[in-house]
């Protein structure tokens, strides 16, 4: 029996985007329309973005323990929260959860360990570039990190909440998230983050200057493995 996967969603594509995820890649590893049982509980983006803006943590980690008590309730074995900005509560969180975690940061540590990526960009919100949610957890793989400059990551910002978090996909944007790519690139940078988990839905890997480690999607893939064993 596969463990049941609770999903703490905080913004719906990119909450979206991990479900699918591991709904579309589990029938290779458990058969046809097969997939782990699955439930997300989704407090709205707006309550979230008061305390994300305070960087008030407690608030913050209430909010998911909220939907952690709700998956627990409903028989979730574990946890994921495919939001990378507010894992910044995760330590809050987690000695208080009725159930286990996977922290999103870890997971793309330990893949860019597994590829010998030695230093990474890191893109995503503006508290998440400049917060400590990377940093802490790349320190435990020996990996350095590099953020864009302060005039990038504003605009970075501006993309994603006016833009991306509600499905708006623009060609422009697409090709200003490459040329900022290409800055890491400049910096030594072997490999980028997408530390949005919408920022996957508008960047092509295949039109990018560095290899990408998309959180999303590797957060999706850990909790099917961890859901399987």
């Amino acid at each position: 029996m596969a463990k049941h996967i609770g999903i703490v969603a905080c913004s719906a594509e990119g909450a979206a985007l991990c479900y699918r995820t591991i709904c579309s890649e589990a029938p290779a590893r458990m058969g046809e329309h097969c997939h782990p049982e699955i439930t997300m509980h989704t407090i709205a983006l707006g309550e979230y973005m008061a305390p994300i803006r305070a960087g008030d943590l407690e608030k913050m980690a209430g909010l998911m323990l909220r939907s952690a008590k709700v998956l627990a309730g409903a028989g979730a074995d574990f946890a994921i929260c495919p939001d990378n900005t507010i894992h910044e509560a995760y330590e809050y969180v987690i000695a208080r959860s009725p159930i286990p975690w996977l922290h999103i940061a870890e997971v793309v540590g330990q893949q860019a360990k597994e590829s010998g990526f030695a230093k990474l960009g890191i893109l995503g919100t503006k508290y998440l570039m400049a917060g400590p949610v990377y940093p802490k957890a790349l320190e435990k793989f020996g990996i350095e990190h590099q953020i864009p400059g302060e005039q990038d990551r504003e605009k970075i910002d501006t993309i994603i909440f006016t833009e991306l978090v509600n499905a708006v996909f623009t060609e422009e944007s697409r090709l200003y998230f490459n040329e900022v790519i290409a800055k890491l690139k400049g910096t030594g940078c072997a490999a980028v983050v997408l530390g949005c988990t919408e920022i996957p839905l508008l960047v092509d890997p295949d039109d990018c200057s560095l290899p990408i480690l998309d959180s999303t999607r590797l957060l999706a893939r850990a909790a099917l493995e961890k859901a399987l064993q």
